[in-house]
């Protein structure tokens, strides 16, 4: 399967394919290049708690969105703590979180929509974006799954949501995005318990002990995150992973890497007003 993302410009990419056949449809993901944010935030850092400056933040954002031809204050945001909850969003909505922390959507960390003109927004730095589409039914969404979110089912939820309202899994497809992988992502023991619920019977786990180091595993999030959308009833061949590492890509800020002093990526999907689908 082909690498659904490639880079539109040095500051992001985009999902090419739905960007090709999805009229106005706006997917993606920015990279750390071309901001104003400098040390460890050098330079297009996104995120308003890392103790960046403020200004500088905001230029980033507001340039991405000139980037985008989706402007800042058409996106929505939200304050992301590593869980499940998963908040159904309007053009009321806009501005929301995109150009002051304040304002974000509070404990949220799936965003979806039916409407155009707002664009769904949230941060990584290793974490998985997931992207979802509903062509059928005009519906988009994302959600930032850690591991914690990850284990929580977040991606099996959304599913869950649009279920019931009359959206079938068959017809959603699914991108994984860049985000640390399983040779530079190690976790103890803690984290796959968490994980077996949804991997108990599966011979060919997306994990493996690390040599030498008891107690330790490599775990591949994004697979992890692809067997749960399978489960959630999602074919195959809707469901697509990137081959990007967040860790080992200098083009982003990793938390891992950088050893939790590092910037932000933004993960971004919207329907851009006045397009027909």
């Amino acid at each position: 399967m082909t690498e659904p993302f490639v880079s539109a410009h040095n500051s992001f990419y985009i999902i090419k394919d739905w960007h090709e056949t999805v009229p106005g449809l706006v997917a993606g993901f920015s990279t750390k290049m071309g901001g104003k944010s400098t040390g460890d935030f050098d330079s297009l850092n996104t995120g308003f708690h890392v103790n960046d400056r403020l200004g500088d933040v905001i230029a980033n954002r507001q340039k991405l969105g000139e980037l985008l031809s989706f402007p800042a204050e058409a996106w929505i945001g939200a304050c992301q703590t590593h869980e499940n909850r998963i908040a159904c969003v309007t053009k009321s909505d806009s501005g929301r979180g995109a150009l002051s922390y304040d304002s974000s959507l509070p404990d949220t960390d799936g965003l979806y929509t039916d409407e155009k003109g707002i664009l769904l927004t949230l941060c990584y730095a290793d974490c998985v974006p997931l992207y979802f589409l509903s062509k059928k039914h005009g519906r988009i969404g994302t959600a930032h799954a850690g591991w914690k979110g990850t284990v929580l089912g977040i991606g099996a939820n959304l599913v869950e949501q649009w279920k019931k309202d009359g959206i079938e899994p068959q017809e959603i497809e699914a991108v994984i995005g860049p985000s640390i992988c399983k040779g530079c992502y190690k976790v103890d023991s803690r984290v796959i318990d968490a994980a077996q619920r949804w991997i108990s019977d599966l011979d060919s786990p997306p994990f493996s002990p690390v040599a030498g180091e008891a107690g330790q595993f490599h775990l591949s999030l994004q697979e992890l995150n692809k067997l749960i959308l399978l489960k959630a009833g999602l074919p195959l061949e809707n469901v697509r992973v990137t081959k990007w590492c967040t860790s080992c890509s200098a083009e982003f800020f990793s938390h891992r890497r950088d050893q939790g002093k590092t910037g932000r990526m933004l993960g971004f999907i919207g329907w851009k007003e006045g397009v027909s689908t």
